[in-house]
């Protein structure tokens, strides 16, 4: 398992009926998870939540506050920084189980000269940020106006250099087969697709559908000499070894390496891991 256990302002204290307890900062929020089918096992520390995310039965939910929380807030890690906030659909803008692929990327990058990276469904930039800190340049592509404005605001709380980003609204295949006609090459490609969702324009994304064939078009934007490949996914049903397989009839016979793929977790401060989909990893 890839283990994002190198944070100190998140955690996730407790586990449980259908819910996590996490610990932002100096906040706690409670929030479904569907996997999370086990009893709570410190049931009284629940009861300090500064917020909790309830579902309606009709669809979606609303977050019920304990306590005024700010719009938003800050958290760290490492020499990172990030704004989160809770949105109206139980996120708050960051996945932290997500360290764990920022720390093998950078470190793969660090110390290299002229590294370019595609950021595809980019979000709030939290790799964006990540890799540009690492002295990498990030090509961030994402659908959304909002989340492309909150990841600006991220890469500039990392104070990363303003020039080793750019910031693409865009549906991401588009924008992939518009780089291949150009001509363009990537040292490093990421890419953290949703289930389902719609470009700017009314494409529409369906992850069964559609990922072969955007990783089968992304290794063809790969430089000759190449450092990574990295899918992230979060669709129940999707196991590693589906993710592991697209690497492997995509990039692994075209440029040789090595590829792994693993479940995603983070600890749980009253025992266990809390499973948060997977990775699939290419290195040369």
């Amino acid at each position: 398992m890839f283990l994002a256990n190198q944070w100190k302002d998140f955690e996730v204290l407790d586990t449980g009926s259908g819910e996590k307890l996490e610990r932002w900062g100096e906040y706690l929020l409670a929030r479904p998870d569907p996997q999370v089918i086990w009893p709570k096992a410190l049931p009284d520390l629940w009861q300090q939540a500064d917020a909790r995310y309830v579902r309606s039965e009709t669809g979606g939910g609303a977050w019920e506050y304990s306590r005024q929380l700010p719009d938003r807030w800050v958290i760290r890690y490492d020499d990172l920084a990030f704004y989160v906030r809770p949105t109206g659909f139980k996120h708050t803008g960051l996945f932290p189980e997500q360290a764990a692929n920022w720390d093998w990327m950078r470190g793969i990058a660090m110390g290299r000269k002229n590294v370019r990276v595609l950021n595809l469904f980019a979000y709030t930039g939290g790799a964006t940020a990540a890799l540009a800190k690492a002295g990498a340049h990030v090509t961030h592509v994402d659908a959304a106006k909002g989340m492309t404005q909150w990841a600006k605001e991220n890469r500039d709380l990392t104070r990363a250099a303003e020039t080793s980003t750019r910031f693409i609204i865009e549906d991401a295949q588009r924008f992939v087969q518009r780089e291949i006609r150009r001509g363009s090459a990537y040292d490093g490609i990421l890419m953290d697709p949703p289930s389902y969702g719609r470009g700017p324009t009314g494409e529409v994304w369906k992850l069964e559908d559609e990922l072969y064939s955007l990783a089968h078009e992304c290794a063809k934007l790969l430089s000759p000499d190449p450092l990574f490949f990295l899918i992230n996914g979060y669709t129940t049903g999707f196991q590693a070894s589906v993710l592991g397989n697209i690497i492997t009839k995509t990039v692994l016979g075209r440029f040789g390496g090595t590829v792994d793929a693993q479940e995603v977790g983070l600890p749980v401060r009253s025992g266990g891991v809390l499973p948060c989909g997977a990775s699939g990893r290419w290195t040369r």
